[in-house]
């Protein structure tokens, strides 16, 4: 019986995601379609292109690799053994804390605006 009970739970559960995924979909085509209304009145200007030219972009990747490269270097001088090239890696990690803010809020905005977030509270002191 409990074999029914479960089997009975997971089918509800499964037909309330499908239903939440349908409503989704017709949400998402509502809004398109009041978007593109909107767009027709020249209330809003087209996006769709530069949405499109940010998915075939890569700058999020290279961002994304330059920002994990020190992280797979650590990972690598721990994992080797080796003490010349831990010290190294310290030696690199104490230079870098020791960069002006100028340069990191810079480089921190510079990644927010790649991935879209909006950066500009870092210059304003906010945390």
């Amino acid at each position: 019986m409990a074999w029914f009970t479960l089997a009975k739970l997971a089918l509800q559960a499964g037909g309330k995601i499908y239903a939440n995924k349908q409503k989704a979909k017709i949400a998402m085509s509502d809004a398109q379609l009041l978007h593109a209304e909107r767009q027709a009145r020249g209330e809003e200007a087209y996006q769709g292109k530069l949405l499109e030219a940010r998915q075939s972009d890569y700058k999020d990747e290279f961002i994304l690799i330059i920002l994990s490269a020190p992280v797979l270097v650590l990972a690598w001088a721990v994992l080797s053994d080796d003490p010349s090239s831990m010290d190294k890696v310290k030696l690199f990690f104490e230079y870098f804390s020791q960069l002006p803010s100028w340069f990191t809020n810079l480089w921190i905005l510079v990644v927010a605006s790649v991935y879209g977030i909006k950066g500009t509270q870092i210059f304003k002191g906010n945390k």
